[in-house]
């Protein structure tokens, strides 16, 4: 019997009406929404499919670089490709995928595979990850506030001191226990690698926060933005950011942002002849001290944003 064909997904969605990407009994959710389509396609011929994805995002939030992966075996693969053969010189299956699910979702859905193709040997969306990037969108009232984009930008009253703002998220870069500013979870480490956290203005006066780690636990970027917009307002100084993180526990100082601010922009991946071993290393957990590489050193777990 052959082994199942893994495929990597590309997946964009407005999060506004979701509850967060995982599934839950009752509630409307992407990994739901997806896999009800997937089976749709397949006929509801055996096992339902099941779709592991890079990170889970939370209630609300948004994604335009999503990724997941879903295996096929070859009767399944031979359904997706059934019917009108792909003529876009594209791998059959992969195309056939992505065309019949965002033909089941509809023509105007709020969740969508952007595409869809073999995976790379190795290669697991959740665990092969290297990093995942975040982009958080205020307009302050310094900022040209588009109605059509209100789903995705939150509307500050006030003047953030955009400076300040970029000065705090450096002062938050590098392996740290960023507890302060997670949601405890019990037995889920809070330790991540903040790659890197900035700010500017876009060409309309939107702020727009970049944050990059290894991983990020559950409310770990909102919160991270709150302590930010803390400082731009002038509530916090600058230095408060890096001491409020120090105290590892969780504090009122800041308030954690909204969700409708919050997109994963991208997932960071290894070269291919890497993939495996990636996926190896991030099983392992770690603490600041016990000398394992730094490559491993989260539980994803905990993957909200």
């Amino acid at each position: 019997m052959t082994q199942p064909q893994r495929f990597r997904l590309d997946i964009a969605y407005d999060g506004t009406h979701f509850a967060g990407w995982a599934k839950q009994p009752g509630l409307r959710t992407v990994q739901g929404v997806l896999e009800e389509a997937i089976t749709t396609i397949l006929g509801k011929h055996g096992d339902r499919i099941v779709v592991t994805v890079a990170g889970r995002t939370d209630t609300g939030v948004h994604a335009t670089g999503q990724v997941a992966h879903l295996d096929l075996d070859e009767d399944r693969a031979a359904r997706v490709r059934r019917g009108r053969p792909a003529k876009d010189g594209l791998h059959p299956t992969g195309s056939a995928l992505r065309r019949k699910v965002n033909g089941v979702l509809g023509q105007y859905p709020d969740v969508l595979i952007t595409n869809a193709a073999p995976a790379p040997d190795g290669f697991d969306a959740r665990f092969s990850a290297v990093w995942r990037r975040y982009e958080y969108r205020i307009a302050d009232s310094l900022s040209f506030r588009n109605p059509l984009e209100r789903a995705q930008t939150v509307w500050h009253p006030s003047p953030l001191d955009v400076d300040l703002m970029n000065a705090a998220a450096q002062s938050l870069v590098g392996l740290h226990d960023f507890a302060t500013y997670c949601r405890p979870r019990d037995g889920r480490t809070t330790i991540r690698t903040l790659q890197r956290f900035g700010w500017t203005r876009d060409a309309r006066g939107v702020l727009v926060a970049d944050v990059r780690a290894d991983a990020f636990c559950h409310s770990m970027v909102r919160a991270l933005v709150g302590v930010c917009v803390a400082v731009g307002e002038g509530k916090l100084d600058v230095a408060d950011a890096e001491r409020l993180r120090s105290g590892l526990e969780r504090s009122n100082e800041f308030a954690v942002m909204p969700a409708r601010g919050l997109t994963l922009a991208e997932v960071g991946y290894p070269s291919d002849a890497l993939l495996g071993q990636r996926a190896l290393l991030t099983r392992q957990r770690r603490s600041l001290t016990d000398g394992r590489d730094p490559f491993a050193e989260f539980d994803p777990d905990d993957d909200a944003g």
